[in-house]
């Protein structure tokens, strides 16, 4: 098994309105990936996620083309250490 890590990403381009949040909850929940999405109020969309390594590369690969009306311009990254008990993959609000 991977190691355990986090990471945030901040999704830039055309993301809200376009169902990004909702089919990110059901790939990462679909990945067994724990966290959440929500919308920014600049207009990117913040994705916190954890799990084994090699899964959240999958979801970052993802988050680079999102549900088919998204457009994605730019994709940043941030690992962070991972949080004990955290469970589930919701949306924010």
């Amino acid at each position: 098994m991977s190691e355990l890590k986090r990471v945030t990403l901040i999704v830039h381009g055309r993301v809200q309105g376009v169902f990004y949040r909702d089919s990110t909850m059901r790939k990462a929940r679909e990945l067994g990936l724990a966290g959440t999405v929500r919308n920014l109020p600049e207009g990117s969309v913040e994705i916190v996620a954890q799990g084994p390594s090699t899964v959240l590369d999958d979801l970052i690969q993802w988050a680079y083309e999102g549900p088919p009306a998204a457009v994605v311009s730019e994709v940043q990254t941030i690992y962070d250490k991972p949080v004990q008990g955290l469970t589930g993959f919701s949306v924010l609000y």
